[in-house]
């Protein structure tokens, strides 16, 4: 069987949102406990991780912000590549320790990789995607002059806003499939991956942009054939009616369902809404299973049967 876990930023990061070095690192030890748990299964499993980067990205936004009247601020395409490594990194050292603590010898690799978007996404016209802390407007005037959009906000000030096309193509999945062939735990689209606008030349070039990871991941499992995608959040389940008193989990449900609960607005856009999506769309192109729930049951996600009750929100086709 093959696996697609794909991690939140969040879990890269202390319970109350740190970013600090120590805080990254103790956070990426607890999350690679999880998922060495679930390779030394009886059950043989192959597992590809992605990972989402907000906070960190954010940590270099605000670096970019504070040095913006020094030096050019780095595009995020850039930021994007940057934090790939550095939470690729982290990853490879907390699971290769994990391992072997379970006395397992794995074998761990990161791949920098590429999302291909379209140039003409309607977004890079009309940016929607916040990112970044607010800031007073002469501390984004600078960024505006090199080129950044950002919009008032009103009494909170001006926050930047950029495109969030949707991802087309994993540009490296020949590598990661290799690699995942070879008996490798593969970290790769880590951010929803870099960027990137193939040129009438045919050549390509990284742009200013945000991809979903939670999309990414749907489509980097499906281009690998991975047979169950987990997307570990800070959750057992998706909620319906949540925050009311008939709040209540959702267990197995067919894509269809699922689709018929976001169209009555059940999922928020800036949190869920993306992850049921990913789900859905991995299902209905031809996964076996997705999984949404929080990154301690993930091993229990990917092993349970149909015969049993769901681990997590599990999303089938029938």
């Amino acid at each position: 069987m093959r696996v697609m876990l794909a991690l939140g930023g969040n879990a890269m990061t202390s319970r109350d949102g740190g970013a600090r070095p120590e805080d990254q690192i103790a956070a990426a030890r607890v999350a690679m406990a999880a998922v060495a748990d679930l390779l030394t299964r009886p059950e043989p499993v192959e597992v590809v991780l992605t990972h989402g980067n907000g906070p960190q990205v954010g940590n270099l936004l605000v670096k970019n912000e504070l040095a913006a009247a020094v030096v050019p601020p780095v595009p995020l395409d850039w930021c994007g590549a940057q934090t790939q490594g550095t939470i690729g990194f982290l990853i490879m050292d907390a699971l290769d320790r994990a391992l072997a603590q379970r006395g397992v010898d794995r074998s761990v690799a990161t791949l920098v990789t590429r999302t291909r978007v379209d140039g003409a996404d309607p977004g890079f016209a009309r940016p929607t995607k916040p990112i970044g802390r607010y800031l007073p407007a002469e501390e984004a005037a600078p960024l505006i002059e090199h080129g950044q959009t950002w919009e008032d906000r009103g009494a909170r000030g001006w926050r930047r806003v950029v495109a969030s096309p949707d991802p087309l193509e994993i540009l490296d999945v020949p590598a990661i499939r290799v690699l995942s062939n070879a008996g490798y735990v593969v970290v790769a689209a880590g951010g929803g991956g870099i960027p990137v606008v193939r040129d009438d030349d045919g050549g390509l070039r990284g742009v200013e942009a945000v991809i979903d990871k939670d999309l990414a991941a749907a489509l980097l499992a499906r281009s690998l054939d991975v047979d169950v995608l987990v997307i570990a959040t800070d959750v057992d389940h998706a909620i319906l009616d949540f925050g009311t008193d008939q709040a209540r989990p959702i267990g197995r449900v067919t894509t269809g369902e699922m689709r018929a609960h976001a169209a009555d607005g059940q999922f928020a856009s800036g949190s869920m809404g993306p992850k049921v999506e990913a789900a859905v769309r991995f299902v209905e192109q031809g996964g076996t299973r997705s999984v949404i729930t929080s990154l301690q049951r993930i091993g229990d996600a990917v092993t349970a049967t149909g015969d049993g009750p769901p681990v997590g929100t599990v999303i089938e086709n029938t």
